[in-house]
């Protein structure tokens, strides 16, 4: 009881990094950032079907390093989770790599300060990192849902600690990826997805979109396992450099999706489920790179839900 930070360890609190210990004091401030009432319910939490009131999220915020501005995002991202459509228990007891995905839209991403450029899928911003954490350590310690228990991913990725950023929305003209998947324009929304890690794409030679198509469409088509037809999701995260050949020869959200899923056809049979393939965007400003996430499959499909805060 001297250090309480090893005393997180003892009780496998953690998610193998060091946690906040979760104080009375700091989980009153925690919930001092949302309107809900700490004993509201949100469901249950797999796989012991737990259940999940506001309190213990903001528990597990603290302990996974959030400020409070971030609550909002965090309970729309468990709300997310726990829609059947997602499949929680499905996504954690997979053999596969995935885990959840979360892609952050509208005002509430520049407002606590989120991360949609350079290295957003990577380290180094406390908004992306956290709330992706936040959500796992709720999986861990309210669900039960522990490495080597019912988590039986064969070799895990490192984005099962968090994997969480912002889509790039500085070009007004580009349909955001909440919008897309039915969120009002302009709001702040959460879109959760069950993906692996990141598999790069380099294209420096591409100067037209349907060049760049061929290429992401070669890649779409051996992520994952390539014998597995009408089957996957993916998303295609887009970098400035190779959105601007997109935007510059006129081509909207619909389009480019639409002509992915025309280049991840094997045969005559798409890889992917009739409209798996999202694009969001985000990066640096410099490199013609993108980036493929490929989906779980399986009962999962991507959910989207407003922020209520």
């Amino acid at each position: 009881m001297d250090d309480p930070h090893e005393l997180c360890f003892e009780r496998g609190w953690t998610d193998g990094l060091p946690v906040v210990p979760p104080t009375p004091e700091r989980v009153d401030r925690m919930l001092a950032g949302c309107s809900r009432a700490r004993d509201e319910g949100l469901g249950l939490v797999p796989p012991a079907l737990a259940p999940l009131s506001v309190e213990k999220v903001a528990t597990n915020a603290v302990m996974a390093g959030c400020r409070s501005e971030y609550m909002p995002v965090v309970l729309a991202a468990l709300e997310a989770a726990l829609d059947p459509a997602f499949c929680l228990h499905g996504v954690l007891c997979t053999t596969c790599f995935s885990g959840p995905i979360v892609i952050v839209n509208g005002p509430v991403a520049t407002r606590i300060g989120m991360n949609s450029g350079m290295n957003a899928l990577g380290q180094g911003n406390r908004a992306n990192a956290t709330i992706g954490r936040a959500l796992q350590l709720v999986v861990r310690n309210v669900g039960g849902g522990v490495p080597g228990g019912v988590d039986r991913s064969t070799l895990g990725q490192p984005g099962k600690y968090t994997f969480c950023f912002a889509e790039d929305e500085s070009d007004p003209d580009w349909l955001p990826l909440s919008a897309a998947r039915g969120a009002r324009r302009g709001a702040s929304a959460v879109t959760l997805f069950a993906g692996t890690g990141v598999q790069g794409v380099w294209d420096e030679a591409s100067r037209a979109p349907e060049d760049l198509v061929e290429s992401l469409g070669a890649s779409l088509r051996i992520a994952g396992n390539p014998g597995y037809l009408d089957y996957h999701d993916a998303m295609v995260v887009l970098s400035p450099e190779h959105y601007r050949i997109f935007r510059d020869a006129g081509w909207d959200r619909q389009r480019i999706e639409a002509a992915l899923e025309a280049a991840a056809v094997e045969g005559d049979v798409s890889r992917y489920r009739r409209g798996g393939i999202m694009v969001a965007r985000a990066g640096g400003p410099a490199g013609l790179m993108s980036g493929i996430l490929c989906g779980w499959g399986g009962d999962s499909d991507p959910v989207t839900r407003e922020i209520r805060d």
